[in-house]
């Protein structure tokens, strides 16, 4: 049996957020709105990434940014360094907070961190997890 994981995000205005997830590359390729107006469902897509997005359910409080990281986030590994920084910039245009400005690591990749408008943390780069070292 295999395992795959899937990612939720949910927002206060999941319309604008998928609004920024379009703006930083991501395409809305399945979406259901409540009758109240809210998303009660949607899917965004890049590549062979999937995120689930909806309207908030609750009042949930989101950890507060300590040095350069909430404590948890999303990492969205690209290929190319040029892309880290074309996301990350598009990603602060489009009224995301910048936390780690794009840079080169020591290990040889390319890394950048944001908070997109709602306070959820994102992070590009060329590393790819689950690999040897």
């Amino acid at each position: 049996m295999g395992a795959r994981l899937a990612a939720y995000l949910s927002y206060r205005d999941a319309p604008a957020a998928l609004r920024w997830l379009e703006a930083v590359g991501f395409t809305v390729v399945r979406r259901a709105d409540a009758e109240d107006g809210t998303v009660a469902h949607s899917e965004v897509r890049c590549d062979d990434v999937v995120l689930m997005v909806a309207s908030y359910d609750a009042d949930y409080t989101r950890p507060p940014l300590v040095g350069h990281s909430t404590g948890s986030g999303l990492y969205l590994v690209l290929d190319d360094a040029a892309d880290v920084d074309d996301r990350f910039a598009r990603g602060v245009d489009a009224g995301g907070t910048a936390v780690l400005a794009p840079q080169d690591t020591e290990w040889g990749t390319r890394r950048a961190r944001l908070l997109d408008p709602e306070g959820q943390e994102w992070s590009f780069g060329t590393y790819a997890p689950g690999g040897t070292w």
